[in-house]
């Protein structure tokens, strides 16, 4: 029987490294997305591949309508028919409140989160109902529901309309065989503090989480490789929340 061929955008370092490392191990081949950091995308993709499977690291923004074609016909050219999507990729853009944003930042924050999640689900559409069925999982947030005040509010909205698009496109695939749902992450420990500013950040939220401790990424890949599993084969169209009681 083939392996799944399995496509996460995002896959080179943080949650989406761990995804990827624990698909290895569940016998995916693998298309590795990553936009800027080659040397983080190829040392987890030997990562990948120790585990005995194949992996395909790809240079893309997901927020280009053409980078993300790109990486699907390459993804479907060297290792097959794509049967699962994990839509990681996602950026926060600098902590503050909505007033201090930037137009800039707020556009990047909503292209990458919102457009690129729906070019990749666009194109997984068309080649999975093509090729009888398969699985998305979307990288939502707990921000989604927290509204996430004075920190990212944008970002928090762009959240929430993926888990608008995992209910609808849910319903919409369903009947094609294509099981479509999300994992909403609480604060992890990942580079993705630092960047936006606050590389304290998961120490200090964890304190008020109710298992006071942030989340590891392996964490958040455990509940993303049961989603693409057949043991979820009856879940579609829900947001696992993996937050700390949050």
């Amino acid at each position: 029987m083939p392996r799944p061929v399995t496509i996460v955008t995002g896959g080179s370092r943080g949650i989406g490294a761990a995804v990827c490392v624990r698909l290895a191990a569940e016998g995916h081949d693998l298309v590795l997305g990553y936009r800027t950091d080659g040397w983080a995308a190829e040392e987890t993709a030997a990562a990948v591949r120790a585990a005995g499977v194949r992996c395909l690291p790809v240079r893309v923004d997901v927020a280009e309508e053409a980078e993300v074609e790109r990486l699907f016909d390459r993804a479907a050219a060297e290792l097959g028919p794509v049967t699962g999507l994990v839509n990681n990729a996602g950026v926060t853009g600098p902590l503050g409140p909505l007033a201090k944003a930037e137009t800039a930042g707020l556009r990047r924050v909503l292209d990458v989160n919102i457009l690129g999640t729906l070019l990749s689900c666009r194109r997984a559409a068309q080649d999975m109902t093509a090729n009888g069925g398969g699985a998305i999982v979307n990288i939502s947030s707990a921000a989604a529901t927290l509204g996430s005040p004075g920190e990212y509010v944008h970002y928090a909205a762009a959240k929430a309309a993926v888990d608008t698009l995992t209910l609808g496109l849910a319903k919409e695939l369903g009947p094609e065989g294509i099981r479509v749902n999300a994992v909403a992450p609480g604060v992890v420990n990942t580079g993705i503090h630092a960047e936006m500013g606050d590389a304290d950040r998961p120490a200090r939220v964890a304190r008020d989480t109710p298992l006071r401790r942030p989340g590891e990424p392996e964490e958040i890949a455990a509940a993303v490789a049961w989603l693409l599993s057949e043991d979820a084969s009856y879940a579609t169209g829900t947001v696992v929340r993996v937050a700390g009681g949050r």
